[in-house]
């Protein structure tokens, strides 16, 4: 299904947004035979802000249109915000804004995303990402985390897993990449987000060589 739009309405309490996300539940219910997986909209709430996600603007206008009918009638004060994703960036932008159409475009909105991704690291004093490396036994993880450490890239060893942290996705995938032809045989490398209480017991340097990975 697609859901590339996504209207956010912000309420005055979160009983408001209860009452609304209720309403607009029962008016997409899936029982309803006439909607296509396509025509569904996912409504979902987060204290006082409902979400409503759809396949397209204009599923979103009127989903706007109908909120704000049925706002005027309860007297409910509401703000509307409609946003497009953007894949490359990874984020939800203004729905005026276009998304990008050439390479050259693509490559722009990416390394505004890693720029962001790196000021965020920076900013929390911890990694937004990292690379997990899980071994087949506690013995080659230690042996993989002292030798990381040797080359100075800071990481945590828990048991049979390696885990280190990297200010952006790109510095991720990078350092994932060298990880798999290095760790030992058996070994499972992923990318996962960072689990900040991991970092809480180990401080992490936003400015080590890992945030200078992946251009």
């Amino acid at each position: 299904m697609n859901d590339d739009w996504r209207l956010r309405i912000t309420l005055e309490d979160n009983e408001t947004a209860d009452a609304l996300t209720s309403r607009l539940r029962d008016h997409v219910a899936p029982a309803d035979a006439s909607r296509t997986m396509h025509d569904r909209i996912v409504v979902s709430s987060d204290g006082p802000e409902v979400f409503c996600y759809t396949g397209t603007r204009e599923q979103a206008e009127a989903t706007q249109r109908a909120v704000a009918q049925l706002a005027g009638d309860e007297g409910w004060a509401a703000r509307y915000e409609l946003m497009h994703w953007h894949p490359t960036a990874e984020q939800w932008e203004d729905a005026d804004l276009p998304l990008p159409e050439t390479d050259a475009q693509r490559a722009d909105e990416l390394r505004q995303r890693i720029a962001q991704e790196r000021a965020d690291s920076e900013r929390q004093g911890y990694p937004d990402f990292e690379v997990r490396v899980q071994c087949r036994s506690r013995g080659e993880a230690a042996e993989l985390a002292e030798r990381l450490r040797g080359e100075g890239i800071p990481v945590v060893h828990r048991w049979s897993a390696v885990l280190v942290g990297a200010s952006d996705e790109a510095s991720a995938q990078e350092l994932a990449d060298r990880l798999r032809g290095e760790a030992p045989a058996g070994s499972r490398v992923t990318v996962e987000g960072n689990l900040r209480a991991i970092y809480e017991e180990k401080p992490w340097s936003p400015f080590s060589v890992l945030g200078g990975m992946g251009g």
